[in-house]
């Protein structure tokens, strides 16, 4: 080795021996190269939180999109329902029409067959006593008395047969009338029928939609903690409805109106609808909530009727609880009924006792048909089957 190269050699030696004995080097070394480590986990971190902050905000906004879909095709679905019962009504009314359209035109042709029979006899005789039959009378009859005796008899019977022959005309022209209206209303009832059935393929059609729309929702909505979350919200949307209600509606004492108070009926109320109950009031709904009403399990189509008179005070959608009907009846008494198919009521409107509401169904996102029934007194809920008539196990509103 040449005698440059061994000292320098040397040199880096001694040097590697004084940097070695230098006190804390190494452990510097070593710290620095821990907080590069947690720095770069550090921020690897905050990238995950990031990316499941976007995730839940992802997750929150097509949850809130899923609702609104859900929102609009059930309140579509219920103004389809109404006008398919509205066109069902005029069905029927226009069939019975029709039938009593065909009585008439029995009856008519009845009578016209009965007057022509006759006219037909009469005829018939008048032939048999020849042409002339006046004059034949007047030289036939000696008697003066016979003469004019049956003079009379020919003069009425003449008068009838001219009655029978105008009869018969008035028949005929009503008859006419009758089927040409016939015609008329069988033509409206092929319109009406094909009517139904476009409305009856709409409604398969928003109700196939709103089956994706609650399974999409299902999906989205995967942990309990999710699904009880929703559930709390949509108590406190109904505690804040009926707050708000309370305040605003202006107070109308039902006893003006000639009518019993809501107070006074309590144990002697009808249920809503026929049904078995499947959800009854304080019993667990999910987590720590409870019921705070009835459900009553019931197909889909039932009418759902007013337990009392009273005010419709909210008549709409609302998350949770579907096509929401809420009735005022005086006092700090409200009736509320949910998951309606549809709604025939406005909010404003005055409704009696037993007078249709809605109709059952499964709005709000239920996979099974029922009502939703509950009963309050200032806001707070109080239990349906203490203010209804007596039951026998499950089964409610049969009489």
């Amino acid at each position: 080795m040449a005698p440059r190269q061994r000292d320098s050699v040397l040199r880096a030696c001694a040097l590697s021996l004084l940097i070695s004995l230098i006190p804390g080097y190494s452990a510097a070394v070593s710290t620095g190269d821990k907080v590069e480590a947690n720095a770069s986990e550090l921020k690897q971190l905050r990238g995950r939180i990031g990316n499941v902050k976007g995730e839940i905000k992802d997750s929150k906004v097509r949850h809130r999109r899923l609702l609104n879909e859900l929102r609009d095709s059930e309140k579509l679905i219920g103004q389809t329902a109404r006008r398919l019962r509205v066109l069902t009504g005029s069905l029927n009314r226009q069939r019975q029409k029709i039938t009593r359209l065909g009585d008439s035109r029995r009856k008519q042709q009845q009578a016209l067959t009965v007057h022509q029979q006759a006219l037909a006899s009469q005829m018939r005789a008048a032939y048999a006593m020849g042409r002339q039959e006046r004059l034949k009378i007047l030289l036939n009859q000696r008697d003066p008395a016979v003469v004019s005796r049956v003079l009379v008899y020919y003069d009425y019977f003449s008068r009838i047969r001219t009655w029978q022959m105008e009869r018969i005309g008035v028949l005929l022209e009503t008859l006419r009338q009758t089927e040409a209206e016939l015609v008329e209303e069988e033509q409206r009832l092929l319109e009406l029928q094909s009517r139904e059935l476009l409305i009856k393929q709409q409604l398969d059609g928003s109700q196939e939609e709103r089956r994706q729309v609650i399974v999409s929702l299902k999906l989205a909505m995967k942990s309990k903690g999710a699904e009880l979350t929703g559930l709390k919200l949509d108590e406190q949307r109904l505690k804040s409805l009926l707050g708000r209600l309370q305040d605003e509606l202006l107070p109308v004492p039902m006893e003006n109106l000639e009518r019993k108070p809501f107070k006074s009926r309590k144990g002697w109320l009808r249920w809503p609808t026929k049904g078995c109950l499947v959800a009854r009031f304080g019993t667990s709904k999910a987590g720590n909530l409870k019921w705070d009403g009835v459900v009553i399990s019931s197909p889909g189509g039932r009418e759902v009727k007013a337990i009392h008179h009273g005010r419709v005070a909210f008549s709409d959608w609302l998350r949770g609880f579907g096509l929401l009907l809420i009735l005022d009846h005086g006092d700090g008494y409200m009736s509320l009924y949910g998951h309606n198919q549809t709604l025939f009521k406005e909010t404003g409107e005055w409704v009696e006792p037993g007078e249709p509401l809605a109709l059952v169904g499964s709005s709000g996102g239920r996979s099974s048909t029922g009502v939703y029934f509950g009963i309050r007194h200032e806001g707070r809920p109080v239990n349906p089957k203490k203010w209804c008539k007596k039951t026998k196990g499950n089964r409610v509103g049969y009489h």
